[in-house]
């Protein structure tokens, strides 16, 4: 199979490139650096929208991972902005390619994320949910919009609503680590809002089985089928450590850091994410349960 990845120096992107090319995928990655760009990592002009494949470039399948993280800047109008923007143009830009690829139907996997569903409680949510309200369930509407406009032009189109990814190097549990193991890791808020979690392993598993599976269409959770509330979360990562977990973040506090939006949407809110989709279509997680995935990214 010949897959074009962007966003593939991201995370998932970086893992996601060296499995496919371990099972012997042939795999083209964009870049937007000029003086990287070869016979492997094809020029993408996010101005023009131009991606620089060869006459005929014979793809079966497109990736698109790329757009500007949600996490690391305090939001404001402007870097709002970027993030939808980033995740609206470029994806618009990607689906405007594979119309140019109409001869033959290629697999498109564009990333989304469990944001769509927005603060739900205890619900259980399947891909069937409707959407949510707030700021990135906005983006993630629009986003998938986009995605699926590449679907009229005759392409396998999926989406892939991401919850969170752990990567003891990278991510969310990346930045708890440092808390952690010194023993002040906290619960965040009153603790009871669900988390919808990945091992980044079955994150990356679960895109190669969907590019294998081209007849599964539409949005697709990539979560573990166990996710726990914050409270949960604390607990078990202090104990993967086995260092005290006794303190609690109020959600002030976390409003006053980080702005009352952005803590409320990203740390505070409640997705209880059910991946209804991978399970009907037969995917095995490798790390089904929270401790387990912790201990073999933090031990191994």
């Amino acid at each position: 199979m010949k897959v074009l990845i962007t966003g593939a120096g991201g995370l998932i992107g970086s893992h996601l490139v060296h499995l496919l090319r371990a099972r012997g995928d042939e795999v083209l990655v964009a870049t937007r650096d000029a003086d990287r760009a070869n016979d492997s990592a094809i020029l993408w002009d996010t101005t023009s929208g131009r991606f620089d494949l060869p006459p005929r470039p014979g793809l079966d399948a497109v990736v698109h991972l790329a757009g500007a993280g949600i996490g690391e800047r305090r939001w404001n109008p402007k870097i709002k902005a970027e993030i939808r923007d980033s995740r609206i143009s470029g994806t618009r830009q990607v689906a405007r390619m594979l119309a140019g690829e109409s001869d033959r139907p290629i697999r498109f996997l564009c990333a989304s994320a469990i944001g769509f569903y927005g603060d739900r409680g205890e619900e259980v949510l399947t891909e069937q949910s409707p959407a949510g309200r707030g700021f990135l369930s906005e983006v993630v509407q629009a986003w998938e919009t986009e995605a699926a406009a590449a679907a009229g032009d005759g392409h396998s189109v999926a989406t892939l609503r991401t919850g969170i990814v752990l990567d003891a190097r990278q991510g969310a549990l990346a930045k708890q680590l440092p808390l952690f193991r010194v023993g002040l890791g906290a619960a965040l808020g009153n603790g009871r809002q669900w988390m919808s979690w990945i091992h980044r392993f079955d994150e990356v598993a679960a895109i190669a089985f969907l590019l294998d599976h081209p007849e599964i269409t539409g949005p697709v959770n990539l979560v573990a089928p166990n996710p726990v509330t914050n409270a949960e979360f604390t607990r078990t990562l202090a104990k993967a450590l086995s260092r005290p977990a006794l303190l609690r973040a109020p959600g002030f506090a976390l409003g006053a850091l980080l702005g009352g939006e952005m803590a409320s949407e990203l740390l505070l809110s409640s997705q209880r994410v059910k991946p209804s989709v991978l399970e009907a279509a037969g995917f095995e997680f490798l790390h089904p349960l929270l401790y387990s995935a912790l201990a073999d990214l933090l031990w191994s």
